[in-house]
């Protein structure tokens, strides 16, 4: 498996960014999918997430109402739509996928601390000036 993070960026205060995630060796009706991000100094967090069903799980308060992830199954791509983007927001972004293993898995909390258990993208710079 296999999947590959695009999309970074510079993009000034309020614009907007397209990532994407093409997930290769697995489909995604079998795994749970997010985006996460990390700056100097902190620990990785997560952004958004979904499970495999394609519903939300997980949406960092500091990005709701701004950040959009879309799931094209054709492609086998989750994108992450950022709008209204933010200094703050700059970061190395992930993407990730987490295979369940049981009924009713946490990914609320796996996705809120980052610990998606199976695989993971290289990161893509996002850079938003002010």
């Amino acid at each position: 498996v296999q999947l590959q993070a695009s999309g970074g960026g510079l993009v000034q205060a309020g614009g907007s960014l397209r990532l994407s995630c093409v997930v290769s060796g697995s489909t995604l009706d079998d795994v749970a999918a997010g985006w996460f991000r990390q700056t100097p100094g902190q620990e990785r967090e997560g952004v958004f997430c979904i499970d495999n069903g394609g519903e939300t799980v997980y949406t960092a308060d500091s990005v709701k109402d701004r950040f959009f992830i879309s799931r094209d199954n054709a492609k086998n791509t989750v994108h992450l739509e950022m709008n209204s983007l933010k200094p703050e927001d700059t970061a190395i972004y992930y993407c990730a996928t987490d295979i369940p293993t049981q009924q009713n898995m946490n990914y609320e909390l796996l996705c809120r601390v980052a610990r998606f258990r199976n695989y993971w993208s290289q990161w893509t710079l996002v850079t938003v000036s002010s």
